[in-house]
């Protein structure tokens, strides 16, 4: 059995040698320096795209004030999108046109270009824990926390933060249930099992994977 390797631009490989190139690890084929992706997280799309960044996060620019940061082994479906902070238009005068945005020449100073974001009103950064899987054509709105585990349903508009190991559905989002009990959450989140070596998380494949928590526990100690 092939080992994982995180920076694998195509992880996924059919028996036959076919690559299944709709589907992609972030971490290496982003280059954007407000987006942070841990290891193994990936992201399908239909099509083959040249560019990752932007058609999950299209309104992230370089000089955004906000960052997008996305854990490990988080699971990214064909058509989410994270709406960030910079999407967001002034409210504060009559009008909400973004002129200054259509006005800029050589001489816009990086101090302009900052200005003409709302930063008074800031959401923050937006943040997206490990192990959690996203349905296709969910959005994520402006400074949301999705927690470690959770699970986001497919075209949910996430407005708020989400809990570890919830599952959120709807627009706008909101909470359907817990994946498991209080006690066994608190225990998933302080085994951490995605910070551990790969060698170690491939030996424990059949306890994450099957719900075995007890293996995990021992495994955790050793």
């Amino acid at each position: 059995m092939p080992n994982l390797d995180p920076k694998k631009r195509h992880p996924m490989v059919m028996p036959d040698g076919t690559v299944i190139k709709q589907v992609v690890q972030l971490k290496p084929v982003i280059d954007h320096p407000r987006i942070e992706v841990g290891d193994f997280s990936y992201y399908h799309n239909f099509a083959v795209l040249d560019d990752y960044a932007t058609a999950i996060a299209p309104y992230l620019f370089p000089l955004s004030p906000e960052e997008l940061v996305i854990g490990k082994f988080v699971q990214i479906a064909h058509g989410v999108r994270f709406i960030t902070d910079s999407a967001n238009h002034r409210t504060s005068g009559f009008s909400t046109y973004p002129f200054s945005n259509f006005m800029m020449t050589a001489e816009t100073s990086r101090e302009d270009v900052m200005a003409m974001f709302d930063v008074a009103n800031r959401k923050g950064d937006t943040r997206v824990g490990n192990d959690v899987w996203i349905g296709m054509d969910a959005v994520v709105m402006p400074g949301v926390t999705i927690g470690d585990g959770a699970i986001i349903g497919s075209r949910s508009v996430v407005v708020k933060d989400v809990e570890p190991y919830t599952v959120v559905g709807g627009n706008p989002g909101r909470k359907l249930k817990s994946r498991f009990s209080n006690e066994v959450i608190e225990a998933l989140l302080q085994i951490k099992w995605w910070d551990w070596p790969v060698e170690k998380i491939e030996e424990n494949l059949d306890a994450i994977t099957g719900g075995d928590l007890e293996k995990l526990l021992a495994s955790e100690k050793t």
